[in-house]
């Protein structure tokens, strides 16, 4: 039995998972506290709202989202985060564009296309890949859509995990249909 020890198993999935929660947290957080620049009354800003939705369907501890508010709203001290959409063209030519939300653009910006060139992928100048793309709803929906081979398929999905995984990167779209 030795070497087999059920507490590690179980503190290396914790791991794991508190990970991906801090991950998916701190997302939220950027996303409630540029909503709240606009209002940090929910009534009024239904962009709020929805953000504060978001993360009280990700189990976010209510004292997080508010103190998120108050740093949104400039009741807080700190640094000032702001939007950026980036749009790319990655493996078979698949249109990308990558909202984000940070405290320092140009390091966002360096770090995603570092994230791009390492899968073949490279940064686009703006309105290069949006036009293939319709805002809906402040969704952006693929007017053109593109059917990738398995590998480029593959790639494709590498280089999104990786973006996602990504603390500034909020959304990913892509006019890629899956078959």
């Amino acid at each position: 039995m030795s070497g087999h020890s059920k507490w590690s198993q179980i503190k290396h999935k914790k791991a794991q998972t508190d990970v991906k929660r801090g991950q998916i947290f701190s997302k939220l957080v950027k996303m409630i506290q540029i909503t709240a620049r606009k209002g940090a009354d929910s009534d009024a800003n239904p962009d709020l709202r929805a953000a504060m939705e978001k993360a009280k369907a990700a189990n976010m501890p209510a004292e997080n989202i508010e103190r998120a508010i108050k740093k949104g709203g400039g009741r807080l001290e700190n640094a000032q985060f702001e939007s950026a959409r980036y749009e790319a063209y990655g493996p078979g030519g698949a249109a990308i564009i990558i909202e984000t939300i940070t405290d320092n653009k140009n390091r966002s910006v360096a770090e995603i296309k570092h994230l791009l060139s390492k899968h073949n992928a490279k940064l686009a100048g703006t309105g290069a890949v949006a036009w293939s793309f319709e805002q809906i709803n402040g969704q952006w929906k693929t007017k053109m859509p593109l059917v990738l081979s398995e590998q480029d398929a593959a790639a494709l999905a590498r280089l999104i995990e990786e973006l996602d995984n990504h603390d500034d990167v909020q959304e990913i779209y892509t006019n890629v249909e899956n078959k």
